[in-house]
């Protein structure tokens, strides 16, 4: 005999708009108004990422008004308009094989030969392309989207802070419990990545980087009263990136 339904009352209640369990809902912090960006910002977002409950691309899909999210393990041809494209940025660390540039020296620096001209008080349109998954799941999506990124002209740019592989993760808020430890000093979450980049490409950047960071603050502030903190595991992790190093040199 099979069992009844759940009753309704005991089920999980979900807000209708920012799609997170009630308890642990974020209307009060989101945005009234989707945020206008004069840049174009697609998210390649990878499956298993998707599905972490800590995962921020949903707050930025519900805070901006000019951003795509895209399901995928690689950037495919048809994601992206290849016909007259903004000038294009990818973000991502930068390695002996493949070095980056800043986003500040990106937009100081005039890249001529690239048909990129130098961010004013009136830039022309950008298009900002951010990849959503672990260290590992991203090193891979982004080779494997190399082609493409090279067809639209991308450059590869990297936060201005850089990557410590000597040194554990954390995040802008050091002072608050961090509910998901990044992998090496520099590294941060999608949605802080985000932010830190329209700060400089914007012209209101720090106005759109304050209301993101609200955003995903109130988030951590919430969610650390159900989750345990994770502690990280640095001579592992060290030796992993160690390791890719290693692999990169190699290529």
């Amino acid at each position: 005999m099979e069992e009844p339904p759940p009753d309704s009352h005991h089920r999980r209640r979900i807000c209708n708009r920012c799609d997170r369990p009630n308890p642990i809902c974020l209307c009060h912090v989101l945005p009234s108004d989707l945020l206008p960006t004069n840049t174009e910002i697609i998210i390649l977002h990878h499956p298993l990422e998707s599905r972490h409950k800590l995962n921020t691309t949903p707050l930025l899909i519900k805070s901006l008004n000019n951003i795509t999210r895209i399901p995928s393990r690689r950037l495919r041809r048809h994601h992206i308009s290849a016909a007259s494209p903004p000038p294009t940025i990818y973000l991502f660390p930068s390695s002996p094989s493949s070095p980056a540039i800043t986003i500040s020296e990106f937009k100081s620096l005039n890249l001529k030969n690239q048909q990129i001209s130098i961010l004013n008080s009136n830039p022309s349109p950008l298009r900002l392309i951010v990849f959503d998954a672990t260290w590992k799941h991203a090193k891979e999506m982004v080779r494997a989207s190399e082609e493409v990124l090279r067809e639209v002209g991308a450059v590869r740019v990297c936060l201005d802070n850089g990557i410590d592989a000597s040194v554990t993760g954390g995040t802008i808020y050091d002072s608050e419990l961090l509910l998901r430890k990044e992998p090496f000093g520099g590294c941060v979450s999608t949605a802080e990545a985000v932010a830190r980049c329209l700060r400089v490409v914007e012209v209101d950047g720090e106005e759109i980087e304050r209301k993101l960071i609200r955003v995903l603050k109130e988030m951590v502030r919430m969610q650390s009263v159900y989750l345990k903190p994770m502690k990280p595991r640095p001579k592992l992790l060290k030796k992993r990136f160690q390791n890719q190093q290693n692999e990169e040199d190699e290529d």
